[in-house]
Formats: C-alpha cells, sequence, structure tokens
C-alpha cells in the first residue's frame, strides 16, 4: 500500500513543536510562521492544552452523541463570552468543511430556498456543497458540480451584491471574514453593515465563514466583529482546536432546532472539547486578542520600509504580503535557508504569515531581518 500523492511536500520531517518553533528529525530549529494553515492558534505543545487533552484522556477520551456530556456545556459557555454571540446555538462538527456543509443545509432548512451567493476568490471546503460554493472550477470532480445553483460576485461591490439578492430567491450569502487560499482580500466595515442590511431585507441568511480568520486571529474573535454586525451563522474550525479536529457553526436564535436535523459521530467528544475549552482559557488568560493587536501593528511598521512589498493585506495575525514579483523562490529559501515557515495563496506574488498568535516581538524578528536580507 501506498499514500495517494495529493500533497506537494517539503522535505523536511518534523519530530517535536514548543510555542512557535517546529524541530526536524535532526533536531533543526525553524520559526513557524504558518501554523500549519493558521491552525495553532494558542502555540505548539502549549502547557495549558498538553495538560487539558492529557488529563482528558486518562479518564475518557471519546463517547458519541447520546449521552450527556457535561464538556459541551463549559464550552458554550465560555464561548458565548469570548465571542459575544451569548444567545446564539452552537452545533459541534470536525472540520472547516463540514462546518460550512452543515451551515447552508440550516440555511436552507430555515428558508426552503436553494440558491446560494458567494464571492470570486473564495475557498469554503473541498467538499459537496463546499466546493460549489469554493471559486475554484478545477477542484471539483463532475458529482460535485450544479448541485444547486450559485452566483459568484466580486467583494465589496454593492451593485452586484443588490442585484443577486433582489429577486428574493437566495437562501444565503457566505462570505469570508479574511480570504485565505484567494489571497487575503477581505470585506471592508462599510460593505458587511450593506451585506447585513440586504440579506434582512430580501430573507436570506447571512452565513460568515470564520474557520481561518477566527478564534482571535483578526484582533477580534471573529474578524467580522470588527464591522459592528452579526451573522445569521457563523462557522469556525481551524485555531479552534489548535490542532485537534475540530469544527463548529454558531446559530441564530430564530433557526429552531430539531431532533434529526443535523448529526455528527465525533463531533463535540470529549477530547475535541478539551482541546477548544483550552484555547479559549488561553486566549482570554493571556489577553491574546489584544496581543495580536499590537504584533500587527509592529509587523507591519516593520515591514513598511521593504519597497517590494506593495501591499500589506488581511488584519491581526492573518497578513499577506503582496510583491511585485512570484514569491515561490523567495519561500523556498524561507524555508531552507532561513529555516521559516511561511505560506502561499491562488495570488502568486502573495507570501501568507498566519503565526501562532502569541509571538512576540523577539520572536518574530528573524523574518523580517530574512526579508531583508533576501530582497537586497
Amino acid at each position: 500500500m501506498k499514500l495517494f500523492d495529493v500533497y506537494p511536500l517539503f522535505d523536511i520531517t518534523l519530530s517535536k513543536a514548543k510555542g512557535v518553533y517546529l524541530y526536524d528529525d535532526n533536531g533543526q530549529q525553524y520559526l513557524d510562521l504558518y501554523g500549519g494553515h493558521g491552525v495553532i492558534s494558542i502555540g505548539h505543545s502549549h502547557p495549558t492544552y498538553t495538560a487539558r487533552l492529557t488529563e482528558q484522556i486518562e479518564s475518557i477520551g471519546f463517547y458519541s452523541n447520546s449521552v450527556q456530556m457535561p464538556l459541551q456545556q463549559e464550552l458554550v459557555e465560555k464561548l458565548s463570552t469570548l465571542s459575544a454571540y451569548q444567545d446564539y446555538q452552537l452545533f459541534l462538527c470536525n472540520s472547516g468543511a463540514e462546518a460550512n456543509e452543515n451551515a447552508l443545509k440550516v440555511a436552507s432548512f430555515y428558508n426552503n430556498r436553494k440558491k446560494i451567493v458567494a464571492f470570486k476568490g473564495s475557498f469554503h471546503g473541498r467538499t459537496a456543497a463546499a466546493l460549489n460554493i469554493t471559486d475554484n472550477a478545477s477542484l471539483s470532480a463532475e458529482i460535485n458540480k450544479d448541485n444547486f445553483p450559485v452566483e459568484f460576485i466580486e467583494l465589496n461591490n454593492e451593485e452586484q451584491a443588490s442585484h443577486a439578492l433582489s429577486r428574493g430567491d437566495v437562501c444565503a450569502l457566505i462570505v469570508e471574514g479574511i480570504q485565505g487560499v484567494g489571497g487575503l482580500d477581505m470585506p471592508s466595515d462599510d460593505y458587511l453593515n450593506y451585506l447585513s442590511q440586504e440579506c434582512r431585507k430580501y430573507g436570506t441568511l447571512l452565513i460568515l465563514d470564520e474557520i481561518q480568520s477566527g478564534f482571535g486571529r483578526s484582533g477580534k474573535f471573529f474578524a467580522h466583529q470588527w464591522a459592528n454586525i452579526e451573522a445569521d451563522i457563523i462557522t469556525m474550525a481551524k485555531g479552534m482546536g489548535n490542532g485537534f479536529p475540530i469544527g463548529g457553526l454558531l446559530i441564530h436564535p430564530k433557526i429552531a432546532a430539531k431532533k434529526g436535523m443535523l448529526g455528527t459521530t465525533f463531533g463535540g467528544n470529549h477530547l475535541a472539547c478539551s482541546a477548544c475549552i483550552a484555547v479559549l482559557d488561553t486566549l482570554k488568560n493571556e489577553e491574546l486578542m489584544n496581543h495580536v493587536v499590537v504584533m500587527s501593528d509592529y509587523i507591519k511598521q516593520e515591514l513598511s520600509g521593504i519597497n517590494s512589498i506593495k501591499k500589506i493585506k488581511g488584519k491581526g495575525l492573518m497578513l499577506g504580503l503582496e510583491f511585485d514579483f512570484p514569491i515561490k523562490e523567495m519561500r523556498q529559501k524561507l524555508v531552507y535557508d532561513y529555516r521559516i515557515f511561511t505560506g502561499a495563496s491562488a495570488n502568486p506574488n502573495l507570501l501568507r504569515i498566519l503565526p501562532p498568535l502569541g509571538i512576540s516581538k523577539q520572536e518574530v524578528a528573524p523574518f523580517i531581518q530574512a526579508l531583508n536580507e533576501i530582497i537586497i
């Protein structure tokens, strides 16, 4: 047997991780400014995280959603406080794609419509419905295509949004708080407020995909909260579990639940809840969202003198550095010559930065120095 060969891989084997650092099987240290696609939120092997998971697995690691699980209620209470979505309902699942699949299903249950409005440059996952609303046809097999009507519109274009919604047949409009794979473009605060108003006007549910931009990464708990709006459904994953597979959606109280409407075997299990609770406790106790704002401003200031950076996109510690040349070779140099992991996107000129949220000025300094050396 062999692995199904679908991933382009660095010739690096990691054996250990701590904080913002990774270590390969030769003991070489790497600075992690990518967090495995923005998954590592509170840092590798964080002591609160490892202690909580160790304690949990020594008692009970898993049982299905057929028994009482007080851990789920603890998660609900802590998430409602930190997220400021106190009257919403939580459904737990296993991944971002699954969260988006369930969000679309809930929306369609609610208003009995099936058309979706999504955005150019969007990425919402690799499963059936999620691919249908992802703006990359090359990822879809025939079985994924045309499952329901989707209209893709330009981000921050009010006229296109109004035209798409005005016919009154749209089930939901889904938008990322900050586009990830697409290249760190984001809806403006004014545009999010406009979408919120238009969706209410036409009976369309507003879904905010905060899978990569949520859990403090933008400096707010969710990126859309910079615009002071509330969504009807919010999807979450990645940083939610700091590496443990967990996803979820927050659902507006106007949407009534009924038995059998949604379901999952693994979602909300004991270990997943423990991982998420450790993340929530650490976000609060270490005041990481405030720290993200400080570090974001610092990084932007330090990079402002590099003329080849044409634009710094994103918010908080979900940043995209847009150069006037393709970054593929530079990214290779960063990982092999400077031992720094970074990310790419659909924009060939954009370098993605998604470090653990607790990263310090001292820890990020080698990256800034490396960029100056490579570009000069």
